[in-house]
This record gives structure tokens, sequence and C-alpha cells, in this order.
């Protein structure tokens, strides 16, 4: 047997262990297998078995149990967050319990699993979800509105940056570990000259809202998934990630997501809110957020070369080029 089914086997047996725990009818778990997608953390699903039949659910963990990455904000404060945020009537999944040490499976927690799609690509092409692209950039500023009312102060420990700090941050990454670019380099410096002052009003920012990060059905968005990266900062920030071109997975004529129209995501952002959305510093966040991704996708070429090469990796270092582009195409507006 390999380490990979010995690894499965461990985590059946305390599954069906903690079963009874999680729901007082259960005595068994069926259909466990470790799902795709999780770019930090390893998602499972699995069947509660209950009397009144299966109840399907998702296990979020670090990898391995105890590896755990130092640019998440770790599973418990997630678990936390994706409640706090149900409480504010943004969709998420019901976190049914945090792990702990006796349950022997590690960090993270279970949570109830929704159905949907997130493929971005199915997102924005598929005809059995027209209807919900319709309406979907209205909704997502919507929900941005009521993810930036949570209370920051319930989290103390979310990382606090300015935009200044952040380009500092990211300039030093990619002359650490990237490849020198000329656009990039021409895009530090544009961010640089217009770099916008600390937010008057800072708040929890989801930090990866994104086409890929919800779960979508044909009425529109059922959960805000993968909280891992949230911290305290401009509420712009959320919208401009959510425009990057590269999340429109091919539609880039519908700059939100590509499935929708600025007026709409800040239409709706402004009903949920009360609040202006300011045009300039959105804009300034979604040329901040592609350079961030081009950063990200031309790094991941030192872990090509070592151990986590493969197509996968190859795929997202190719992708450097299409940011390239797209800041070129950003700094001549």
């Amino acid at each position: 047997m390999n380490s990979a089914a010995r690894g499965e086997d461990a985590v059946r047996s305390a599954l069906a262990a903690l079963a009874p725990r999680l729901r007082p009818a259960a005595r068994s778990i069926s259909g466990l297998e470790p799902l795709s997608g999780g770019a930090t953390q390893e998602i499972w699903r699995f069947n509660l078995d209950t009397t009144a039949g299966a109840q399907p659910l998702i296990m979020r963990r670090a990898p391995g149990g105890d590896r755990l990455s130092q640019m998440t904000v770790g599973l418990d404060v997630e678990a936390r967050l994706i409640a706090a945020a149900r409480s504010c009537g943004v969709p998420a999944p019901e976190v049914l319990h945090v792990l702990a040490p006796e349950d022997g499976l590690g960090l993270g927690f279970i949570m109830e699993f929704v159905a949907g799609e997130t493929l971005g690509g199915r997102i924005v092409k598929a005809a059995s979800l027209a209807g919900a692209r319709d309406r979907l950039a209205y909704s997502c500023g919507q929900i941005l509105a009521r993810i930036h009312s949570i209370d920051s102060g319930a989290f103390p420990t979310l990382a606090r940056q300015t935009p200044a700090d952040l380009i500092e941050q990211w300039r030093a990454g990619y002359r650490r570990d990237s490849v020198r670019r000329p656009v990039f380099d021409l895009a530090f410096h544009a961010l640089s000259a217009i770099c916008p002052p600390a937010p008057q009003k800072a708040c929890l920012v989801h930090g990866d809202f994104r086409t890929g990060n919800l779960m979508i059905g044909p009425e529109g968005v059922r959960a805000v998934l993968d909280w891992e990266l949230a911290h305290i900062g401009d509420p712009m920030e959320d919208l401009g990630w959510l425009c990057v071109n590269s999340w429109r997975f091919g539609r880039i004529e519908k700059p939100v997501g590509g499935f929708g129209e600025y007026a709409d995501l800040y239409a709706g952002y402004e009903a949920g809110s009360g609040s202006p959305v300011n045009r300039a510093m959105a804009k300034w966040w979604e040329m901040f957020g592609t350079l961030r991704w081009g950063v990200m996708c031309a790094s991941s070429l030192a872990a090509f070369r070592g151990a986590a090469a493969g197509v996968e990796r190859a795929m997202i270092i190719r992708r450097t080029s299409e940011t390239e582009i797209d800041l070129l195409r950003l700094m001549e507006n």
C-alpha cells in the first residue's frame, strides 16, 4: 500500500470516529474522496451516513494535517470568518466542526457541501447559467458590501497593510524570485506614481473574491469560498481583484469576472453599502491585482524547476505573458 492510500485510510478512520459528534444520528461515513482545486489546502468530500440518509460534507484541512502556509490566515480563523460572513447575509457554507487535536485529523474544519459550479470557463459560457450571468455583477457588488460590513475588530490577527506596503512587498518578492521583466518594472513604477494613501475606512477584505471562488447556480451565487487570504484593508481591493482579466476566462469583453459590467458591480455595491464606489481606486486595484497575479505566475518557475514540476505549474508560468499584455493595456488607459 502506497503512502497516499495509507493517508486516505487514516482520514477515513478518523472521520468515522468523529461522525457521531457531527450528527448524533450518524454512525459512519462513506464516499470519501480528495478533491482537486485547493491551491494551499486539502479538500475532502465525504458522506455522513445517518438514519435519515447520507449528508454530503466537505473537510478543508492543512496539507498532511499540519503543514501551514505563512501566507494564509489559519484554518481556525477561516472557519470563524465564514461564520461571521453568514451572520451578515453572505452566502457561505455552514461550518459544522473545527478540528481539535483529539480528532486525529490535524488542522482544519468540516462544512456543509454546497452544490454548484466553480469552474470559471463554465460559469462565463454555460447556457444553463445564462440567467445567473445577467444579474451576477450586481449581486457580487451587494455581497462584497456585506463582506465589508463584517466587524473587523473580531479578527485582530488579520494583517493590515497599506497600498504602499503591498507595492513594496510584491516588488521585493518579484526581485527575489522572478526573472526581471520590463513590463513588470514599468507597472511597479506606474502604480507607485499614483499610489493611493491608506484607506480612511479600512475594513475586512476577502482577498480572493473572483470567478473560481464563487459557487454558482442558475439563481446566482450560492456560496463564497476560500477565505484564507482575508485581511484588513481598502474595500476597493476586492472590487478591483474581481475585474482582473485573468478571471474572465476568455470573456474579456465582460470586465467583471467574465460575466458582467463595471456599472452593474458598482451599482450593487453602492446599493448594499450606502457608499459611493471610488472608481479611480477600484481601477488602481485592478492594475495592482493584475501585477500581483503576474508576479505569482512568474515566481512559479522556481517551483517548476524543483519538486513541484508538472503540467499545471507550467500552465501557470505561461500565463505570465498574458498578464504583461493586460498590464500594457491598463497602463495605456
